[in-house]
Formats: C-alpha cells, structure tokens, sequence
C-alpha cells in the first residue's frame, strides 16, 4: 500500500512560481511512476506530468512546469513557473506499480488528497 501526501498549494499571481510536492509512504517512489494531475471545477481531471523511466508533460505546461525526484526524501516535486489563471484547480499526484508513464488516470493506483492551487489575474 502507498500512501501520497501532497504539499506546497496556495494562492500565487499570474505570472508567479509554486513548487508542489508529493511525499510518499509505503514503497520507495524510485523504482515506480508518478504522476500529477489536476482538476478544475467543472472539468474532468486532467493529466499534468509523470515521471517513470521517462517524463512527460501536457502541451498546456510544457516549457513551464517541471517534474523531479528526490530519492533521499521520497518525494516528487512539481516545479510550476509563469503561471496564470488557467492553471487554477486542485493538483493530485498519484502513483502506479511500474515504471511505465502514462497520461491516463486508470493506470494509477494510488492517489493523494489534493492541494489546491489558485492563480489570480
């Protein structure tokens, strides 16, 4: 069983940086995937990032948000720059067994509570 923490949300301007991160217990995050998405109200949750063998982003993010382990910690972070209000909603990170990325929520088994994130004009 693995359990997800996510920190770092808040209440950042257009333009501003956040740094989410995703602590984990249970099993070592080094040898499986993680992945970040978000869900803003009204919408479907929507792929952000994974880190597996690989990475991968959404089109939406690239060249702003970047994902990164910290093995000593256990930890994911989610680096998020130049954000706008777009960017607004609840950001879950979540886990699968193997290190295959995928940008689908059902691969995923295990995920956090969510932390919200919220970006004014």
């Amino acid at each position: 069983q693995v359990q997800l923490v996510e920190s770092g949300g808040g209440l950042v301007q257009a333009g501003g940086s956040l740094r989410l991160s995703c602590t984990a217990s249970g099993r070592t995050l080094s040898s499986i995937t993680v992945g970040w998405f978000r869900q803003a109200p009204g919408k479907e949750r929507e792929f952000v990032a994974a880190s597996g063998w690989t990475t991968d982003y959404a089109d939406s993010v690239k060249e702003r948000f970047t994902i990164s382990r910290d093995n000593t910690k256990n930890t994911v972070h989610l680096q998020m720059n130049s954000l706008n209000p777009e960017d607004t909603a609840v950001y879950y990170c979540a886990a699968r067994g193997n290190s295959v990325i995928s940008t689908l929520r059902t691969p995923y088994n295990y995920w956090g509570q969510g932390t919200q994130v919220t970006v004014s004009s």
